[in-house]
């Protein structure tokens, strides 16, 4: 009979243990690192307080833990929009995004936890519109800076009223239409057989020029020829037919072939007068 009453109340102690134990464990709720919570409270409403990272007590039933996480998450976000010369686009945006801590009751009561769902992708379709419409096609590469800046501005503006905070904002893909870069093909094929035709002309000119120096080289020489013969006479003409008798015989006799040479003291001259 002892054993038996000793076993009954051991178990009854497990029993009442383990019921105290799931109720202190309903009682408590952890936040991890990089989170908040939020208490909806079901006869208040959402509490205003913000509770911090670690382990807290609550109310079973009454209460109820909303985590947010508050870390810093990256979010791409496409958008379809025109430019200022009607040319339609394709735009993505990289966007680091978090919400404010300290407002976080404010935005799950008007924004619930999807908020970044919610706000996000309309904001940023806004901002891209009314930008990219101050620009032609072509600006959006040559300008990407700027507008990048420019819509980073607004954009943060526009996410601070919300509650988000942005920490970077970047245009990380700009995609045209097919009429656009048609257009864009058929100018750069203009531009190189423009840059073809401007080199041939540059050629053709250069090549002109260097027959009228040729030519002024030749009229130059001409003259100096023509005034030679003028000072100098028939001297000048046998004296280039005496070099040029020479070179013939230099070349001669180098031949192996068997060359016959007319007697007489005139051969050399007879043969230059004859080749002239």
């Amino acid at each position: 009979m002892a054993s038996s009453r000793l076993f009954n109340n051991i178990g009854r102690l497990g029993i009442g243990l383990a019921i105290a134990g799931g109720a202190i464990n309903s009682m408590l709720y952890n936040v991890d690192g990089g989170h908040r919570a939020v208490i909806f409270d079901r006869f208040q409403g959402v509490k205003p307080d913000v509770i911090g990272e670690g382990t807290h007590f609550m109310i079973p039933w009454l209460h109820r833990p909303i985590i947010f996480d508050i870390r810093t998450r990256p979010r791409s976000i496409p958008s379809i929009t025109g430019t200022k010369d009607l040319q339609t686009i394709n735009i993505t945006l990289r966007i680091l995004y978090r919400p404010r801590a300290e407002i976080l009751p404010k935005i799950f009561t008007n924004l619930g936890l999807d908020y970044e769902e919610r706000v996000l992708p309309s904001i940023t379709n806004e901002v891209l519109k009314s930008v990219v419409a101050q620009f032609d096609a072509i600006e959006l590469i040559t300008q990407r800076t700027l507008i990048s800046q420019r819509v980073s501005e607004l954009l943060t503006e526009r996410a601070a009223q919300f509650g988000l905070l942005l920490d970077d904002i970047s245009i990380t893909h700009v995609s045209f239409g097919p009429e656009f870069t048609s257009a864009v093909e058929l100018k750069q094929v203009a531009q190189q057989d423009a840059e073809k035709q401007r080199f041939l002309v540059e050629k053709a000119e250069q090549s002109r020029q260097a027959n009228v120096i040729a030519a002024e080289g030749d009229a130059r020489a001409a003259d100096l020829i023509g005034k030679a013969l003028g000072e100098a006479g028939d001297g000048l003409i046998e004296l280039r037919r005496i070099e040029a008798a020479e070179d013939i015989a230099g070349q001669l006799s180098k031949s192996r072939n068997i060359v016959y040479l007319p007697h007489g003291p005139q051969m050399l001259l007879n043969i230059s007068g004859s080749m002239q």
